[in-house]
């Protein structure tokens, strides 16, 4: 009996280890595959950012322009700190327990780190900055003023009705969170929501990223003036 309980004990052990094996596979040839494989970087239009803390993408707009003033949608009054010269407001797309629970990673719970992954409310988070500058995690990309408005309405499309949209105070005095449509899962990350935004956006991206890897990759590193 003991031996059969340790036979069954490995192989599913193997298997496990093969499942997360395939599922790593799976996200490097998925984020590989290209979505607008025909698109080049305009040589003038509007200057967004990709950014990455290793675990998370977001996407650092002008906070006003032409295609649209993010204030009227990301209000400065529902900030600790509206009083400061914010130029751009990053947004991105999370599971809203993981991000309400988690200020650092120092404090992630691994129970919600894994119950996010099985399923969860989505929240908008939009974050302020001032005269951002690109690093290898901060990155620039210019895209056309038509790319950039479609970009900005599929981001406003993920909004729930105002009666249903909730703001939770953020980490810092400079950001906030809001109740954001679609669920957020295992195969549709927070990462993944970078990726779709951008495609739909008609921008050369990724076909399943994940992990930010996955969106980073399409992004030049060269800093663009």
């Amino acid at each position: 009996m003991l031996a059969k309980t340790k036979r069954f004990g490995k192989w599913f052990g193997l298997g496990i280890l093969g499942a997360v094996s395939l599922y790593f596979v799976a996200i490097w040839v998925g984020s590989s595959i290209p979505r607008n494989s025909d698109w080049v970087e305009p040589e003038e239009g509007v200057t967004i950012y990709i950014g990455s803390n290793g675990v998370h993408t977001e996407i650092a707009m002008p906070i006003e322009s032409e295609t649209v003033d993010w204030r009227e949608h990301f209000p400065l009054k529902d900030l600790r700190n509206p009083n400061r010269d914010y130029t751009h407001v990053a947004v991105s797309w999370g599971e809203k327990r993981f991000f309400l629970e988690t200020p650092t990673w120092s404090e992630v719970d691994p129970f919600v780190a894994i119950g996010s992954l099985t399923g969860g409310q989505a929240l908008h988070h939009a974050a302020f900055y001032v005269r951002p500058a690109t690093s290898d995690d901060f990155r620039a990309m210019r895209i056309t003023r038509e790319q950039y408005t479609t970009l900005a309405k599929e981001i406003i499309a993920d909004f729930p009705m105002a009666e249903d949209r909730n703001t939770y105070p953020g980490y810092g005095s400079y950001d906030v969170f809001y109740d954001a449509k679609g669920s957020y899962h295992i195969a549709n990350t927070c990462n993944q929501w970078t990726s779709d935004k951008l495609a739909a956006a008609g921008i050369k991206t990724g076909w399943w990223s994940p992990l930010p890897g996955g969106v980073m990759k399409w992004v030049a590193d060269v800093p663009q003036p």
